[in-house]
This record gives C-alpha cells, sequence and structure tokens, in this order.
C-alpha cells in the first residue's frame, strides 16, 4: 500500500488499499511539467535540465515531443489540444501548435521580460493564467543567456482568449509558483514556494481576482516545498510539500499525506477516469491509482 501519514476522516476515499507508486521513468534531472493529454491519450511531462518534454503513452515507451525545450516548465493543453507552456528560461509562454511550429504568446509586460514563467493553466473562457517567479534567472543549469532580472515583484498573468492582452493579476507574493482553478473555476487557488502556503482569491467575470485569503499552510520539517497543485472532483486541494504532497479538504482542513520518495515537484491527474495521479521529482516520474478523479484538463 502506498506510504501516507498526517491522515483525517475521508482520506481513506483518496487514498484506497490498492493505491501504489508505479515507476514510469527513473533518470531525469529535474522532472516537472506533468499532463495529461485527453485527446490522444498520453502523458507528458518536462526534464528541465534534460532540456526536453517527453510523453509517453500506457503500455508503450516514452518519446521526444520537443528537443530542446529551451528548459521548459510547466505544461497544459488549451481548448483546442495545443501543448501551452510556461518556458522557464526562454522567458516566455508558448505554444506548440499542431504542426510542431511554436508560437509566443507572451514574453514582456509593459516593455520589460518576463523573470521566469513556472506553472500555467488555461480557463474554460480560453484565458491562459501563469505564474512568473525569478527562479529561472539563477538557477543552476536552468538559466538562459540573459539573466538579467528586469521586473521589482513576481507576478502572476492572465492572457485574454483572444490572445491579444496580457494583465497583471497579483503582484504581491514572494514566490508564487502552483495555481489551480476550483471545479466551477470561481476561485484561483495560488501557492507560494517561499512562504510554503496557499492563498485562494475570487475570480470576477472581468478576469481580475479580489478578496484574497488563506487556504492553508504546507507543514513538517521534511524537504519539500510548495510547488505543482491541482484539485479534484471532490473539491480537495493536492499540493507538492515536506515529504511528498499534502491533501486538503476545500476548506483547508487538512487531510493527509502521500509521502513520495526523493523530492516532489508536480503532480496532475491523467488516465481515461482522471484516476490517476502521476508525479514529478527531480529524478523520476511516479503514477498512483486513487479513489476519486482529478479535474479534467482541456
Amino acid at each position: 500500500m502506498l506510504d501516507v501519514d498526517m491522515t483525517a476522516k475521508g482520506f481513506e476515499k483518496i487514498v484506497t488499499p490498492e493505491s501504489r507508486l508505479d515507476v514510469i521513468a527513473h533518470d531525469l534531472m529535474f522532472g516537472e511539467g506533468p499532463v495529461w493529454n485527453k485527446r490522444t491519450g498520453e502523458f507528458y511531462w518536462v526534464d528541465i535540465i534534460g532540456d526536453t518534454i517527453w510523453k509517453w503513452k500506457p503500455g508503450g515507451a516514452r518519446s521526444v515531443v520537443v528537443r530542446p525545450s529551451y528548459r521548459a516548465d510547466g505544461l497544459t493543453f488549451d481548448l483546442e489540444g495545443r501543448l501551452v507552456v510556461a518556458g522557464w528560461s526562454w522567458r516566455r509562454v508558448w505554444r506548440l501548435e499542431h504542426d510542431n511550429t511554436i508560437t509566443t504568446l507572451c514574453s514582456e509586460f509593459e516593455g520589460q521580460k518576463l523573470n521566469s514563467p513556472n506553472d500555467i493553466v488555461v480557463k474554460s473562457d480560453g484565458s491562459i493564467w501563469f505564474t512568473d517567479p525569478s527562479g529561472g534567472l539563477n538557477n543552476v543549469e536552468m538559466h538562459g543567456d540573459d539573466v538579467q532580472r528586469y521586473m521589482d515583484y513576481h507576478g502572476v498573468f492572465r492572457i485574454s482568449p483572444d490572445g491579444k492582452t496580457t494583465t497583471l493579476v497579483v503582484k504581491d507574493l514572494t514566490y508564487p509558483n502552483g495555481l489551480a482553478f476550483t471545479h466551477d473555476e470561481k476561485q484561483l487557488y495560488i501557492n507560494d514556494t517561499r512562504e510554503n502556503n496557499i492563498r485562494v482569491w475570487d475570480v470576477n467575470a472581468d478576469g481580475t481576482l479580489s478578496n484574497k485569503r488563506m487556504f492553508c499552510e504546507l507543514k513538517g520539517p521534511e524537504a519539500g516545498v510548495a510547488d505543482g497543485m491541482k484539485v479534484d472532483v471532490d473539491g480537495n486541494v493536492y499540493c507538492t510539500g515536506p515529504a511528498g504532497i499534502h491533501v486538503h479538504d476545500k476548506n483547508g482542513k487538512m487531510l493527509g499525506r502521500i509521502l513520495v520518495p526523493g523530492h516532489t515537484t508536480n503532480l496532475g491527474f491523467g488516465d481515461e477516469d482522471w484516476k490517476s495521479l502521476f508525479i514529478t521529482t527531480y529524478s523520476s516520474v511516479f503514477r498512483v491509482r486513487l479513489g476519486v478523479a482529478g479535474l479534467p484538463v482541456w
């Protein structure tokens, strides 16, 4: 059975007696960006230092999607099934078109270069939301040619559905990283790596955010920080943290921790029923079957 701790009532519905960690890859230098492609039934992830975006189909071998990946980080899919990428060291958000050409969606804001786009999500209206801390400017073996920081804040941005307008929606976090919408998209969770917590905002009809408040803190003496984050169909929030993955209910109550070997970097739901949780660490990619499905990715 999967190793867990700090469990509360209700966690047994999520992690069942049959849940276990299966290894998909075990030779990475910095795994990240796990996302499921529902159209092709394939799982995608990145190796940041390995400079590659990979894909894998259950029962088959993995293959290269993009190499070099320009030190890509977060991945998701848009409404048309195109891969949308938080281009960490390339300092831009870009899209892989169906013909395998690359389109830059955003590389600057108000005349200043982005820091290093980290995590990314697409809303049902087609808008693209991403976090932009500066870690990609100084992380060893991850930075690009230009390591100058031009912005004096770490922002969270929204690209309009038509792709013509980029808006700064949050600028007062220490180090914004993972982000995820609730199932009705009326709220947005954003975690802070340096503070090791998750905050939540109300999402307004015009694409702005309001009513910022604390959702939870990620506690534990072990290694691990707030990084990747996802939500399941019951409203539970899954976030990387000390020792692995922390699961809180929709009210912020701790339900339990899934213990993962190595430093956990991100997670994403997948498989046809969305009940598989794919987990990336520095060196590995794991899959675990859960009792609750995650919210689908476009």
